[in-house]
C-alpha cells in the first residue's frame, strides 16, 4: 500500500481547498462562532480542523471511504488483517473487544492487575470474571503480567472461558510472554486479547519488546496518544485470525462508541501511522539512544536508581526502556511527593508516581534538551529531600493479601441495592464500587469482592501519602458503597 498518503489529512485539505460554508455541526463553524479568548488558548487550526466525517472529511454515504482507507493503511503498517480507530481512549477499544469475545453470564479470564476500564467492560457487559493474579513483587511491590503456567491452569479450571485478556505493558514498562499465552489460549481455541495500551509504538523496532499482532494474540488494543504522537483519546485495535468476527467487533464499538467522532484524533492517528512506516525506527532508534543515556545518567545521582534488567526479567519477559522507572527509597522520600516538587518548582511532570517510585517517559518527542532537563531536575530533587519531611507511612502488605475474595458478578454487586457505610463496618461486605489507586489505575477493589481490614488500611494510608482515588463515592474514605446487607 502506498503509505506516504494520508486519507484523513488529505481530506481536511481537500475540504479547505473547497471553501465549504457548512450548515451542520460542529456549531462553531470552523471557529468563527468559537469564543476568541478559546482561540487564542487552543489555536485557530484546532477548530478549522474539527470537521464532521460524513458530510464534512467524506460525502453525505461516505463513498470516499476516508476513514476506511485510513484503517486499512494501519493495519497494513503493522500487520493485522483488520484495524478501527476510536475517538474515546482504550478505554472503549478494550470494552468493544471484550464485548467480541464474551457477552452476559459467559466468563472471561482476566489479569487482575488490569486496568478501571477493563473492570467497567465487566460491568456493563454482565461479563463473569475469572481472574488471573499476575507476578507479584513483594519486596518492590510491583506486579507483572502472569505467565503461560497461570493461563493454562485458568482455561483447566473454567473450560467454558470464551478467552483471555492480558495486559501487556504495565504502567511500568514490564511485558509478558505473549507467543506463549498467545499459544495456550490457542490449545483451547480461545482468542486472546491484549491490552497493550502503552505499547503504539512495539511494531515499529526490532529492539522493542515483542508486539502482540506478532506474538500471536488475536486482538489488541492501543493507544497512540500514550507512546506514540496522536492526540489524547486516540486509540486502535487490531485484529487478526478468525476467533474473532471483525463485523461482531465493529458492531460492539459502535454500541459504544461516539456518533460525532473528532477529525482531530482521526487525522493524528493517521500522520502518525505515516510517520513510522517512513521514519519509525530512525526515530525510535533514537529515542532509545536517549533513553539509554539518561537512564545512566539519573542512575549515577546519589540516591536514585533506575530499575531494568535485573529487577524486572524474570518476573517479567521484558520490558520497554523508555519507560525510566526511578527508584527513591534511598532518598527517604515518596514518588507522590517528587512529582509534586517537581512540578511545583521544576516544571517537569512525570507519567507516574507512587509510595517510591516515578516513571518517566521517553518518546520520539524527546531530545538532548529536555533528556537535559529531566536529569538536571532529578539532580536537584536529590538535593531538596534532604529538607524534605518524611513521608505518611504507607500500610503494604504481602501482596497475596490483596488478592480478594470475587463472590458477585462485578455487575450485579455495582447495580444492586447498596447502602454507604463507615470503614469499620466495611470489612467482610461486598464491595459495590470500584477504588483504584490512579495512575496506574488498576483496581484494587472491584465490586463483587468481599472487602478486607489489608486493602482498606492499604488504600486508606496511601490517601494520606498522596496517593490518588478518583472513583470511590467518598472522596475521604471514611466510608465505602457496599451491596445492601439482604439480613
Amino acid at each position: 500500500m502506498d503509505h506516504s498518503r494520508a486519507p484523513v489529512l488529505d481530506a481536511l485539505v481537500e475540504f479547505h481547498e473547497q471553501g465549504i460554508t457548512p450548515f451542520n455541526p460542529p456549531g462553531h463553524k470552523q471557529g468563527r462562532g468559537a469564543d476568541q479568548r478559546v482561540v487564542d488558548v487552543v489555536g485557530e487550526g484546532v477548530f478549522r480542523s474539527d470537521v464532521l466525517g460524513p458530510n464534512g472529511l467524506d460525502d453525505r454515504l461516505l463513498r470516499h471511504g476516508v476513514l476506511q482507507e485510513a484503517q486499512e493503511l494501519m493495519a497494513d503498517a503493522v500487520g493485522a488483517e483488520h484495524t478501527f480507530f476510536s475517538t474515546c481512549g482504550s478505554s472503549l477499544s478494550v470494552k468493544s473487544a471484550m464485548l467480541a469475545v464474551a457477552g452476559p453470564h459467559e466468563k472471561l479470564i482476566v489479569a487482575r492487575h488490569a486496568h478501571k476500564s477493563v473492570i467497567s467492560g465487566l460491568i456493563i457487559s454482565g461479563v463473569s470474571p475469572v481472574w488471573v493474579h499476575p507476578h507479584w513483587d513483594g519486596e518492590r511491590h510491583l506486579s507483572h503480567p502472569p505467565g503461560p503456567d497461570e493461563v493454562r491452569a485458568a482455561f483447566e479450571a473454567e473450560p467454558e472461558a470464551k478467552g483471555m485478556l492480558l495486559v501487556t505493558p504495565t504502567d511500568y514498562g514490564t511485558c509478558g510472554d505473549i507467543a506463549a499465552i498467545a499459544e495456550v489460549c490457542h490449545e483451547f481455541d480461545k482468542p486472546l486479547i491484549v491490552d497493550e495500551a502503552w505499547g503504539a509504538h512495539l511494531p515499529f523496532h526490532p529492539a522493542l519488546p515483542p508486539w502482540a499482532m506478532n506474538a500471536g494474540a488475536d486482538l489488541c488494543v492501543t493507544s497512540v496518544h500514550k507512546m506514540g504522537a496522536a492526540v489524547e483519546q486516540s486509540s486502535v485495535f487490531h485484529l487478526q485470525g478468525n476467533r474473532v468476527d471483525p463485523a461482531v467487533l465493529k458492531a460492539r464499538e459502535d454500541l459504544l462508541g461516539t456518533t460525532s467522532a473528532s477529525s482531530l484524533v482521526y487525522a493524528t492517528l493517521d500522520g502518525w501511522r505515516r510517520q513510522m512506516v517512513e521514519d519509525g525506527e530512525k526515530l525510535l532508534s533514537t529515542a532509545l539512544s536517549l533513553a539509554h543515556g539518561v537512564r545512566r545518567e539519573i542512575d549515577e545521582l546519589p540516591g536514585l536508581r533506575v530499575m531494568g534488567e535485573r529487577e524486572f526479567i524474570g518476573p517479567a519477559d521484558s520490558f520497554d526502556p523508555l519507560k525510566v522507572v526511578v527508584d527513591l527509597s534511598e532518598l527517604g522520600i515518596s514518588g507522590y511527593q517528587a512529582a509534586d516538587w517537581l512540578r511545583a518548582r521544576r516544571q517537569v511532570t512525570v507519567g507516574l508516581s507512587d509510595h517510591r517510585r516515578i516513571v518517566a517517559i521517553i518518546t520520539i518527542g524527546d531530545d538532548e534538551r529536555t533528556a537535559a532537563t529531566l536529569v538536571a531536575a532529578l539532580g536537584d530533587l536529590t538535593k531538596a529531600a534532604e529538607r524534605m519531611k518524611a513521608p505518611p507511612a504507607l500500610h503494604l502488605p504481602d501482596p497475596h493479601d490483596l488478592e480478594l475474595s470475587t463472590v458477585m458478578l462485578p455487575r450485579d454487586a455495582f447495580f444492586g441495592e447498596t447502602e454507604q457505610v463507615g470503614v469499620d463496618e466495611a470489612v467482610g461486605r461486598v464491595a459495590a464500587e470500584m477504588i483504584s489507586p490512579y495512575p496506574p489505575g488498576s483496581p484494587a477493589l472491584v465490586p463483587g469482592e468481599v472487602i478486607t481490614k489489608d486493602v482498606l488500611d492499604y488504600l486508606r494510608s496511601g490517601l494520606a501519602a498522596g496517593m490518588q482515588l478518583p472513583d470511590p463515592a467518598d472522596s475521604d474514605l471514611e466510608s465505602i458503597r457496599v451491596v445492601r446487607d439482604s439480613a
